[in-house]
């Protein structure tokens, strides 16, 4: 018996180290192709100067400002690489297993209870953010500039309404863990819960795409962090879903670190949010979130409290939201602020990590 689960383990790293780098590989190929088309056809950002920036030109940033209208040009939908290496590879290796059975069947990690729905509302919102970007792109919808966002958050809501409705009728999901108390049965409230989960982590991965490689760096940790959950859970095909979204990831970021050849856009950063939100209610750690997406809150967070004090108290607390444009007009380097996210995401998950493997290995002081 110990012998097969050591097996069966080591055939599991095997798929994980597989998948993750074909993942890579076929990333690194689609990329030069796409970025040819993107900029053939002129899918370039609109950079806007009414909004984010408009207090950079009223609060003394002009220098963050510069190195922000430089970008104007710079191919968005540069998301497409990671949503569409993930597609190809699932289905891919689905349909080697299935013509030809054997190793492929090993590998193949396309199943009902663990895959189908984030690979579905993957599609759904990335679908959703390509058609937004190409709206920003020809200078459609709200002020030339794509979707309203409350269009937007009504996007998310449909797409965490569907997630809801699969997670609730179809999976029998109606209880949410909390660390160290144990699970609360919520019944019908879990539908309204998952629709906020999904809701916070589209918009907060929208709002944190805004600097080269940003959002790109947070996401690998996040989904680094939530693979290793889902392997102490014993999630094995997620694990590998997780696998070939961190590969694509990887050669995304190549390209995507300052100076980006092309910009995430929100067919990339929708998808990846929606998807992180599906994952963390799969696993049922959705306050695991706060921790390993730390980033993500304090970058909404920003955005939440800026206009709530404009709205209240008619001044700013900050330079300009979200928040790494603050650091900017304080005269930070695009990297600096960059990296220096990274590293307290990363800081983040390591300590949601450690939540998660206490909590795991001793009785809920409630039950």
């Amino acid at each position: 018996m110990g012998l097969n689960s050591e097996i069966f383990s080591v055939l599991n790293v095997v798929r994980i180290f597989i998948v993750a780098t074909v993942a890579f590989f076929v990333a690194l190929l689609i990329t030069p192709a796409w970025t040819k088309i993107l900029y053939k056809y002129k899918m370039g950002k609109q950079i806007r100067t009414d909004t984010a920036f408009k207090s950079l030109h009223t609060e003394g940033g002009p220098i963050a400002a510069k190195l922000h209208q430089a970008k104007e040009g710079t191919p968005t939908m540069g998301g497409v690489v990671t949503w569409a290496t993930v597609v190809i590879i699932t289905i891919g290796f689905w349909l080697l297993a299935y013509f030809f059975n054997g190793f492929w069947t090993t590998i193949n990690f396309f199943s009902r209870t663990q895959t189908w729905l984030p690979l579905g509302v993957m599609m759904f919102a990335a679908l959703l953010g390509a058609l937004d970007d190409y709206m920003g792109i020809l200078r459609i919808g709200s002020k030339g500039g794509g979707l309203r966002m409350s269009y937007r958050m009504l996007l998310y809501i449909l797409a965490g309404a569907v997630g809801a409705w699969w997670f609730y009728f179809k999976l029998g999901f109606n209880s949410v863990n909390i660390p160290f108390l144990g699970d609360f049965l919520i019944g019908w409230w879990y539908i309204p819960f998952f629709i906020f989960t999904i809701v916070a982590t589209a918009f907060s991965a929208n709002e944190t795409d805004g600097l080269d490689g940003l959002a790109a760096g947070i996401f690998l940790t996040m989904f680094g962090a939530y693979a290793v959950i889902a392997f102490d859970q014993g999630r094995m095909d997620l694990v590998v879903f997780l696998s070939a979204i961190m590969g694509s990831l990887v050669a995304f970021l190549w390209f995507n670190i300052y100076p980006a050849r092309f910009f995430m856009g929100d067919t990339g950063s929708m998808s990846l949010g929606v998807v992180l939100g599906v994952i963390a209610m799969l696993t049922n750690t959705p306050f695991l979130l706060i921790p390993i997406g730390s980033i993500f809150i304090i970058e909404s967070g920003s955005v939440i409290i800026q206009l709530a004090s404009k709205k209240l108290r008619g001044k700013k607390i900050f330079l300009s939201t979200p928040i790494h444009h603050h650091f900017e007009a304080l005269g930070w380097h695009e990297t600096q602020v960059t990296m220096r996210f990274w590293m307290i995401n990363a800081i983040g998950a390591i300590i949601g990590l450690i939540i998660f493997l206490i909590d795991s290995k001793i009785p809920p002081l409630f039950r």
